[in-house]
């Protein structure tokens, strides 16, 4: 090596080094960027506003809401925020919850902080001594730190901090995300890497990762978080496992995060030494009830139990010839005086019912309504089956006006490509939360009833199934994390539009430019109906491959229980194509309250995007559009297909808005998605062609493989297979 090279060497390496950490830091990040302004006439408004912080108070909470400010603020006006002493000054941002503030700033509310509830806060614009400056307080820390990050916000998306007047509070309770995490570090349905926790290190070691996660959430508004999966390990309640946990919840709780379990119902005889679970046994109730209060003397403000049981093989209380209630009630009752929750699962189904799986949580769940205690509240998947691209709400809204429901979302994209595809899932959470369920007229939203406000329940919940693992972006694909942010900003206020949450997230996460902005916040609100298309198209669904739900497989037919077979959905013959969930059928329409069963009913009058959800038709059955629907689904597949060309058209174009490395993660994966949405569409419409008969229609491609090539493809190793 000659001396120059030795020389240029020194200096390009660390230069290397530094642009592949910056921008491995773009990625780590997620929406918290906090870049600097680019609009300098902006910068200067915003600097003019603040000269300072100003702190009230001194807890953990404050202390980590201090943080963030001084943070934030530095990085976006690109200037040192000093903290003051006092607010003798001017334009000094002050920030504390209400039992600190003192008269003088008291005088300058008008009972805003009655509006709020114990997580709400106030961004105001007040005078104090002639003297402007801006408030940020609730009721409690936790709400002022909420506060905070949307005052954050208000910068990151460039809007006007003139004459502040913000008043906002969560309208659920409960807002969590559920962690199918195992305790080998495995992640059931992950697509981002491993699990996040690091058992064997804790609890002494603390990551810095954890505390990122936590202020993540903190900045959406999730306030709770399950640690391990829904089919649990009963280790978790172990005392080696509970001093982790404990761990975990000293690590979240400034962030307003409660760490909740998942609680296997057969642990009083895994790790109790018990030879019965049965919720009536005296010895049994005892057993939870003394694990509760030990649980409860380490971690004082620990949220409570999830519950999955009597479901794909997880024990439960119909083990002992007990129900859901028995079961629930018991757990219900040993968290009670420490102020727990339970939320009990309703995804059930059985391989003895073959008449309709859609059909069995309702019957299962729905002559119970009442009878579960107050600190129950039942979780239901979105849709009946399970988490599909597209389905009809769940006619469990609805249907259990004296029951508290709370709504389980996937947020990681088990049946929608994996961490591979772009897919924009607010856009699906919107779709069933504006859904009408007519249980008390026009109007009786899926969003009202779990937000109580129909039903006038005082304990209201939202969970999302974490798509988030050890990957330095935290969910695989950039995009996606969009998907963690949005059903947090949804769980907040389940009445929110998509479209506005996708531009702050696309603004917040990579540039405020508009001529990138707009282009991109299209494509992603379009990319959900792309999914459907060129998957799932007018109402199809659960035709993914076998087990790790990777890929078509619509011919699979050889599986031991009828319902885990895609040919039980799809039930194509010569004669048609679809599932008759209809009154000449499954009646499963039945469910629903009489005006929405009355629109499924009728072919005539069903949304063609739920068609062969509850109707089974002719291959020559005539679409709105005039065409047939061989012709009509062919040419969806086909539009699923050429929409993701466009969104790779699209994304090309974007170049100079977006650091390198994730410009090109983005390029790379959108390729991805386009050889896999070319894969589903050839290998279903082969498959469906054998009963159709019937030539693809003009502007189709046609397929370069066989159907035999597709039915031979395995994936043993795909990932979030456990």
């Amino acid at each position: 090596m000659s001396r120059l090279t030795y020389v240029f060497s020194l200096f390009l390496i660390p230069l290397l080094l530094f642009c592949i950490n910056s921008s491995a830091q773009a990625d780590y990040k997620l929406w918290l960027q906090y870049k600097k302004i680019q609009d300098s006439k902006l910068a200067s408004e915003y600097k003019s506003k603040i000269n300072g912080i100003f702190a009230l108070g001194n807890s953990a909470t404050i202390q980590a809401t201090s943080k963030e400010l001084q943070s934030g603020l530095s990085s976006l006006l690109d200037t040192k925020i000093q903290t003051q002493q006092d607010i003798n000054g001017e334009n000094t941002l002050v920030f504390g919850s209400k039992s600190s503030l003192n008269e003088d700033i008291i005088k300058n509310l008008k009972n805003e902080l009655d509006q709020v509830n114990n997580e709400g806060y106030l961004i105001k614009t007040f005078s104090l001594n002639n003297k402007n400056h801006i408030l940020i307080t609730g009721n409690t820390d936790i709400g002022v730190l909420y506060g905070v990050f949307n005052f954050l916000k208000l910068l990151q998306t460039n809007k006007s901090i003139e004459n502040l007047n913000i008043v906002d509070s969560p309208k659920i309770n409960v807002r969590m995300l559920n962690h199918w995490d195992n305790l080998n570090g495995t992640v059931e349905r992950g697509y981002a890497g491993s699990s996040l926790w690091n058992w064997q290190k804790l609890p002494d070691f603390i990551d810095q990762r954890y505390i990122d996660y936590a202020r993540a959430n903190a900045s959406i508004g999730i306030n709770g978080t399950v640690l391990n999966n829904v089919n649990a390990n009963a280790l978790i309640l172990t005392p080696q496992y509970l001093e982790k946990v404990e761990a975990l919840a000293n690590t979240f709780r400034p962030y307003g995060i409660k760490v909740y379990l998942t609680a296997r119902f057969s642990a009083p005889i895994e790790i109790g030494g018990l030879k019965t679970a049965d919720p009536y046994n005296a010895e049994v109730k005892n057993w939870w009830k003394e694990k509760a209060r030990e649980i409860y003397k380490r971690i004082p403000d620990f949220g409570g139990f999830l519950v999955k049981a009597n479901s794909e093989g997880q024990p439960g209380p119909q083990n002992y010839k007990r129900n859901h209630v028995d079961g629930a009630n018991m757990l219900a009752d040993a968290l009670a005086p420490f102020g727990g929750i339970v939320m009990w699962r309703a995804f059930v189904y059985s391989e003895h019912d073959v008449n309709d799986r859609a059909k069995q949580a309702y019957s299962e769940f729905v002559p119970y309504d009442g009878q579960f205690r107050d600190n129950v509240i039942v979780q239901v998947k979105n849709g009946a089956i399970d988490f599909q691209p597209r389905e009809p709400f769940h006619p469990m809204f609805g249907a259990m006006p004296k029951t508290p429901l709370m709504m389980e979302f996937q947020i990681t994209q088990e049946y929608l490509g994996f961490s591979s595809h772009l897919v924009y899932l607010p856009k699906l959470y919107q779709e069933v939360l504006e859904s009408d369920t007519y249980s008390k007229g026009k109007g009786s939203t899926v969003a009202k009833i779990i937000d109580g406000s129909l039903d006038n329940h005082k304990l209201t919940g939202i969970a999302g199934v974490a798509n988030i693992g050890s990957d330095i972006n935290w969910t695989g694909h950039p995009f996606a994390q969009a998907n963690w942010y949005g059903f947090g900003r949804l769980a907040w206020n389940p009445h929110l539009d998509s479209e506005t949450i996708a531009d702050e997230w696309l603004r917040m996460t990579f540039s405020n430019d508009e001529t990138f902005v707009n282009p991109i916040k299209e494509m992603m609100l379009k990319s959900r109906e792309a999914v459907v298309n060129y998957m799932t198209p007018f109402g199809l669904h659960h035709i993914m491959d076998t087990g790790h739900h990777y890929g078509p497989g619509p011919w699979v037919s050889n599986l031991s229980r009828p319902e885990w077979n895609p040919t039980y959905y799809h039930k194509a013959d010569k004669n048609g194509i679809g599932f008759d969930r209809s009154k000449t059928g499954s009646n499963a329409t039945a469910q629903y309250n009489q005006e929405v069963a009355q629109v499924f009913n009728d072919v005539k009058t069903c949304p063609e995007k739920d068609l062969l959800w509850f109707h089974h038709l002719s291959w020559d059955y005539k679409l709105k559009n005039g065409q047939t629907l061989w012709n009509g689904m062919a040419l969806k597949y086909q539009e699923g297909v050429d929409e993701v060309a466009t969104m790779q058209t699209t994304w090309k174009k974007m170049g100079n808005y977006v650091d390198k490395t994730r410009f090109k993660e983005v390029q790379m994966l959108l390729n991805i998605q386009y050889k896999e949405a070319k894969w589903w569409r050839d290998a279903c419409l082969l498959y469906f062609q054998q009963f159709s008969g019937k030539e693809l229609p003009k502007g189709v491609e046609k397929p370069t493989q066989t159907l035999e090539y597709f039915e031979s493809l395995k994936f043993p190793f795909a990932p979030g297979n456990n």
